[in-house]
């Protein structure tokens, strides 16, 4: 009997083992089939060719899907994990959601971190060395010879990191057991290079973050129609046709000799065509979609921004009187056994809301720094070069958010796998330092957006406006009547 007992624990393991690997593989599946469709949307049709350099583009093509959909799990593992402990409590005994448990969840977040780590320090740098590479000088060309340099470009970068993390271990930690720590390489130094990497993504999303969420107003208004209020928009579209029609008249005009003419007022046509069609559109929406949508969603965005900075407020206060409020503090109940908010489903269904906003604003704000303004895709006229920077780049924000959202207390739900095994989590100054400067920058960018038009008329007042004192060249672009189809008003 005791043998019997034995075999049907082992084989009901295995089963369980087989059932969480195939729901991994589904769901990765999924996120792969997405991230392809994404990128080929915006891969530049030019680079399809049938030779060398198309079967190099193919691969980069593959691994780039491969980390964006890495990136995509990572995005998604917080908020699942939330929403799966919630389910858990509230259907404990449910046949249908056996398959969800706290195993499921710790292999993601495991297998999360690994392919993270895959992808940035292997996949990564392999599809960009493997694109720009030509094969040594004097071997024969083909395939093979640029692996092999590609090969040879990777082990020289890991020798080059390896030296400068070995060399910063050594001025931060200048210890022996620190020291021979290192020559550990799967056990210590992927983590504590992982660990680097995640706090830098975290003060990029530092920076990105305050911004997008103070850019998504104005992203938002020029996604939706906004209330015509004072306007004539017949009048408007009258003028922008006669405009349009002056610039054909000059286009056909001019001779194909002129090169450099033509160019700027095809240029300067097309933004006139895109305006119109803005205009017609603004025509066109129903009452509805002016008067109730635009306020709607503003109040909610404002609503939504409000709520994390609150949230972040309140982290701080809880840093300074309790220990546990601390990223790598005391482990809480479990996956299934206590709610980690406070208002239960209704408390986490908003902690999943704010932790999606946060990371479309840390992506939108990432775009709209000028440092990485030229990394914006363009659909069907992205290089392969291009995409894999900006892989790279979400797969650092990505693998951030979890760490990030914990930090700031926007969830309570614990860092698991490798995400909470990072020391920089346990430094009482380093987490309350993010706390604080994350608020004092959101609200500093928050009150630049409100205060712009006054800010506008005020400096046109004191006849300073012609210092372009007033807002950055991103905010003037968005005063202009070609954006919005009216004027920014007071």
């Amino acid at each position: 009997m005791e043998g019997q007992d034995e075999v049907s624990g082992g084989s009901s393991t295995s089963t369980a083992k087989v059932r969480e690997s195939t729901i991994c593989f589904l769901l990765f599946a999924i996120l792969y089939v997405v991230s392809y469709f994404i990128i080929t949307r915006y891969k530049r049709k030019s680079d399809e060719q049938e030779d060398e350099d198309a079967i190099v583009n193919r691969i980069s093509l593959f691994l780039s899907t491969f980390t964006l959909a890495v990136s995509a799990g990572a995005v998604l593992l917080l908020p699942f994990s939330i929403i799966s402990n919630e389910i858990l409590l509230s259907f404990p005994h449910n046949y249908y959601i056996q398959w969800l448990n706290g195993s499921l969840i710790h292999g993601l977040w495991n297998l999360a971190s690994l392919f993270s780590n895959l992808c940035l320090f292997v996949l990564m740098p392999f599809a960009f060395f493997f694109l720009e590479s030509e094969g040594f000088a004097g071997l024969k060309k083909g395939i093979r010879a640029r692996i092999l340099e590609t090969l040879v470009m990777l082990l020289l970068l890991a020798l080059l990191i390896l030296g400068i993390v070995w060399v910063a271990s050594a001025l931060i930690d200048n210890d022996a057991a620190s020291m021979e720590s290192l020559y550990d390489l799967w056990e210590f130094y992927l983590p504590y290079l992982y660990s680097c990497i995640s706090l830098m993504g975290c003060l990029l999303l530092l920076l990105c973050t305050p911004v997008g969420l103070s850019r998504m107003f104005t992203v938002m208004g020029q996604l939706l129609v906004k209330p015509t209020i004072l306007e004539d928009l017949d009048e408007q579209i009258y003028i922008i046709t006669l405009e349009e029609e002056a610039l054909q008249r000059r286009l056909n005009g001019l001779s194909s000799s002129v090169e450099c003419n033509i160019m700027e007022l095809e240029q300067e046509l097309e933004n006139v065509k895109t305006l119109k069609t803005k205009l017609e559109r603004r025509k066109k929406a129903s009452a509805w979609e002016r008067n109730l949508v635009y306020p709607a969603v503003m109040v909610l965005l404002l609503i939504e921004t409000s709520i994390s900075v609150l949230l972040v407020a309140c982290n701080i206060l809880c840093l300074l009187v309790d220990e546990t409020a601390m990223p790598k503090g005391t482990r809480g109940p479990g996956i299934g056994n206590a709610s980690l908010s406070t208002f239960g489903f209704v408390g986490a269904a908003l902690e999943i809301i704010l932790i999606f906003y946060l990371m479309v604003s840390s992506v939108v704000g990432f775009y709209s720094l000028r440092f990485f303004g030229n990394f914006t895709p363009k659909k069907d006229d992205t290089t392969m070069t291009k995409i894999i920077g900006n892989c790279v780049s979400i797969l650092v924000l990505s693998s951030a958010l979890p760490v990030m959202s914990r930090t700031l207390g926007i969830t309570r739900f614990d860092l698991l796998g490798d995400f909470g095994r990072f020391n920089w989590l346990g430094n009482f100054y380093i987490v309350l330092s993010y706390n604080l400067l994350f608020a004092i920058v959101t609200t500093l960018c928050l009150v630049r957006k409100f205060t712009s038009a006054v800010r506008e008329e005020l400096f046109k007042a004191l006849g300073l406006h012609k210092l372009h004192l007033s807002n950055t060249s991103r905010d003037s672009e968005t005063a202009k009547p070609s954006v919005n189809g009216h004027q920014k008003a007071l």
